[in-house]
């Protein structure tokens, strides 16, 4: 369970920072600007997760290896802007974050159900560890975070979907793996189905 668990943090951190190196190159940044806000999309969520369940050291601290990761694809990612333009249209930047979303909410509600979290504020560390570096994000951009915009498709409560999603799975007795991939995948369709058919919430 904790290899499964690790093999998505950092799937998860690759897409966010890859999604945050877009996002700033967007937004005219330099490359010590792209690597900030790489950084803090990837890791923003998960530190916030750890300091709220008194997990220490920070999980970039105790796997340092981590940021060596995003040190590496970085010069990949703008490579790949430079000569790909297309690759960073809106809607792919969407589709992107929306598996960064279900795979930071599958290892976030994973991590804080390991540590003995009860269930309703397991869900919602899902959904902060998912929705928290994008937060961060658009305000080193000073830009309205995208989580608050009420012409937003659904985001966050995509995340907290699939944590039940979760939660409901290992409550039936389900393999721990094969609930985390459950919950990957429908908060990944839920936040594309969205995207899709531009389901707001009502107020």
């Amino acid at each position: 369970m904790k290899t499964t668990l690790s093999v998505i943090e950092i799937t998860a951190i690759l897409v966010f920072a890859y999604s945050g190196m877009t996002h700033a190159r967007k937004n005219g940044f330099d490359y010590i600007g792209v690597l900030t806000i790489a950084l803090v999309s990837a890791f923003g969520g998960g530190t916030l997760r750890d300091v709220l369940l008194g997990n220490h050291p920070l999980y970039w601290i105790a796997h340092w290896e981590f940021l060596i990761y995003v040190f590496l694809l970085s010069p990949i990612a703008l490579f790949l802007l430079r000569f790909d333009k297309d690759f960073s249209s809106h809607r792919t930047l969407m589709l992107i974050d929306a598996l960064g979303l279900g795979l930071f909410t599958a290892s976030g509600v994973g991590i804080a159900l390991e540590m003995k979290t009860p269930l309703l504020p397991a869900a919602f560390i899902g959904v902060i560890t998912a929705t928290f570096g994008g937060v961060l994000r658009d305000v080193l951009s000073t830009q309205k975070p995208q989580l608050f915009q009420p012409t937003e498709p659904l985001y966050a409560t995509c995340a907290f979907a699939g944590a039940w999603i979760y939660i409901s799975m290992l409550r039936l007795d389900f393999q721990p793996t094969l609930a985390l991939i459950v919950c990957i995948a429908v908060t990944f369709l839920l936040r594309t189905l969205a995207i899709i058919f531009n389901v707001r919430l009502p107020f």
